[in-house]
């Protein structure tokens, strides 16, 4: 009784019906086949935000042609009654939910988010190895930007699974910190002044926020970190370097020589 009530959905279908199936089917074929053979063409003559709009009709052409084609296909294998299209609607309902489940998870996170407010447009965060400033908060996705400039969509469903790292938290104060590995024989008090000199007569130097020079004694030699904050969180990468760049100038000046790492001992410092 269940088969004799699902046969009854389709049609019987004649040569007609196979024929202009297999029509549509080659008309669809073709018209994506052409779009993604001209449309790049067409592109080349175009710069800049037309020619990536070109590019972008690709994708959108194939997913409407895909469309009006099963559309077109429907009617002639279903018999078109009402019990009918509750059936394929709610089976194509049951299956679009199984496939969007992730996508209703990283909404769902979305609205998660604005009440807990793990990141906010200007934090510098860290998901899963990936660093940047938050450009944009979508319904599904966060938007940010790598300090290499390339823009990367994180699914909010992140939330669920990932450590989520916050450098400034909503806040102009993001520490940065510069690393210095020094030969063990040295004067430790006196490399941690002149670093903490370093770090006072940076141009980017926020002077309202502490500065601290931490040293940890390891089998290769001393390792010295020195923390301080920028003005503006979007000066972390020059001031890191001003910092950098000066700290070995003035530590050369003294007598004291860099620790030379092991492969063994460098990969312990970046597991």
């Amino acid at each position: 009784m269940d088969t004799e009530k699902f046969l009854s959905i389709f049609k019987d279908i004649d040569s007609a019906a196979l024929l202009e199936i297999g029509i549509v089917i080659v008309l669809s074929w073709v018209v994506i086949w052409c779009s993604q053979k001209l449309l790049p063409m067409l592109a080349d003559h175009f710069h800049g935000k037309q020619r990536l709009f070109v590019l972008a009709l690709i994708p959108t052409v194939r997913v409407v042609v895909l469309i009006a084609a099963i559309v077109w296909v429907i009617p002639l294998i279903i018999e078109p009654s009402a019990r009918n299209m509750v059936a394929i609607i709610g089976a194509a309902g049951l299956a679009i939910g199984f496939a969007l489940k992730d996508y209703v998870s990283s909404v769902v996170a979305g609205v998660v988010a604005v009440y807990e407010v793990p990141y906010r447009p200007g934090d510098w965060i860290c998901v899963e190895g990936t660093y940047g400033e938050v450009k944009h908060i979508g319904m599904r996705a966060v938007e940010i930007v790598t300090p290499d400039d390339t823009v990367v969509f994180i699914p909010h469903m992140k939330l669920w699974s990932a450590l989520i790292h916050n450098a400034n938290n909503g806040g102009p104060s993001l520490m940065c910190v510069a690393d210095f590995y020094l030969h063990p024989e040295h004067d430790a008090n006196q490399v941690k002044h002149l670093l903490e000199d370093v770090a006072l007569t940076s141009p980017y130097v926020q002077l309202a926020k502490p500065i601290v020079v931490v040293s940890n004694e390891e089998p290769w030699g001393t390792h010295y970190k020195l923390k301080a904050y920028p003005i503006d969180p979007r000066q972390q990468f020059q001031f890191l370097t001003d910092l950098t760049a000066r700290g070995k100038s003035c530590l050369r000046a003294l007598p004291v020589s860099f620790a030379r790492l092991s492969p063994e001992h460098a990969a312990q410092l970046n597991p």
